[in-house]
């Protein structure tokens, strides 16, 4: 298992730590043959070397097998007017790498219902996995650019996709369905886009192919409120760039907090250690930004990034033992009371990062 390590900024390295520190727990039960290799990306990636992305981070991890990323980004790095932005190391990532489905689940602990800021019977049971299309859409289309018009300052960005960058992210959709409930929702906005209506007739070509699994198309609007009313009617959804990026945000309060929801990146390359399998490449990462205001302080919840590593047990290595293993072990100590500070209440014991971390390594055996 060769593993290229980027801990980026703020939190990033300091979450990150922590899903090494379990991994290297479950190597020695499972003899997973770690091999991990760090690698600079983001802010401090600008500072040392005038790049986000850097060719020898590119090159670590299209070497590997999997990637593990913490968090990139901070004021530091913040001006709107700067040509070099550490968020241009996440896209280029995703596009030099091929990751085209992003993979959020969204599956709240009962320990933590109340951490929620929805009535505990609208989030009790909720189990939905989101998959934004990553590599397409308004983030990548051409022209994008700043500009001096006759009226003054100008911006355009363009919204493209093709037939076939929404297919293969749609058939992803309805494979994973047809592991867990078989249903699939897809998230457009066709009554106003023409990118949205190629969306939803690629879509509908696809849901004719799998007709064992249940089908429904919804406007992102609509979404975003039943997301909010109904969350246990869903279990996937499926959308492009733009409105999986705000979406997922939002899924992510129905658990309580950012810091316990991981993320997948999957591409079409399988993984060199695993050929034959079917089994993809994957870039993890905790769906939390970079957070600089408490980084170093011991206040992060490294959840998101620990189970981010089991995501990449089980998608990019087939280990699946390892995978329940962690995420039982989190689990477990989330009920046993465990807490960090976006977790903790009135009178409950607030946990630092590392001792989080230790508490979830205590039950891996």
């Amino acid at each position: 298992m060769k593993i290229a390590i980027l801990g980026g900024d703020g939190i990033g390295p300091e979450v990150l730590a922590s899903a090494i520190e379990c991994l290297q727990a479950l190597d020695q039960r499972f003899a997973l043959g770690l091999e991990l290799e760090k690698g600079l990306v983001g802010g401090c990636a600008i500072d040392a070397q005038g790049t986000a992305l850097p060719e020898a981070t590119l090159k670590l991890a299209r070497d590997a097998d999997a990637t593990l990323l913490g968090a990139v980004g901070g004021p530091k790095w913040d001006d709107p007017r700067s040509t070099v932005r550490p968020e241009q190391a996440l896209l280029g990532l995703r596009k030099e790498l091929g990751l085209f489905a992003n993979l959020r689940p969204v599956r709240p602990v009962e320990a933590l219902i109340g951490a929620s800021t929805l009535k505990p019977e609208v989030v009790s049971g909720v189990d939905l996995l989101v998959i934004r299309e990553l590599t397409g859409g308004i983030y990548f289309g051409q022209p994008s650019e700043r500009r001096d018009g006759p009226h003054g300052r100008e911006a355009v960005d363009t919204l493209f996709y093709t037939e076939g960058e929404v297919r293969r992210v749609v058939e992803v959709a309805f494979d994973l369905a047809r592991q867990r409930r078989r249903k699939v929702t897809s998230v457009d906005k066709a009554n106003v886009l023409s990118s949205s209506r190629l969306w939803r007739e690629v879509a509908h070509e696809v849901a004719a192919l799998n007709p064992d699994i249940e089908y429904e198309d919804l406007l992102v609007d609509a979404m975003a409120m039943h997301l909010i009313r109904r969350p246990r009617d869903f279990d996937v959804v499926v959308t492009e760039n733009m409105f999986g990026d705000i979406l997922t945000d939002e899924a992510a309060m129905l658990p309580g907090s950012m810091g316990l929801l991981p993320s997948a990146s999957l591409g079409t390359r399988e993984t060199r250690s695993q050929a034959g399998r079917g089994l993809r490449y994957g870039l993890y990462e905790p769906i939390h930004g970079s957070a600089p205001d408490i980084a170093g302080k011991g206040l992060a919840n490294p959840v998101a990034a620990i189970l981010s590593a089991a995501m990449m047990l089980r998608f990019t290595f087939g280990r699946i033992d390892a995978a329940e293993a962690l995420e039982q072990a989190v689990e477990a100590t989330l009920a046993a009371g465990a807490r960090t500070a976006d977790l903790v209440g009135p009178g409950e014991t607030r946990l630092s990062t590392s001792e989080m971390s230790a508490a979830i390594r205590a039950r891996l055996g």
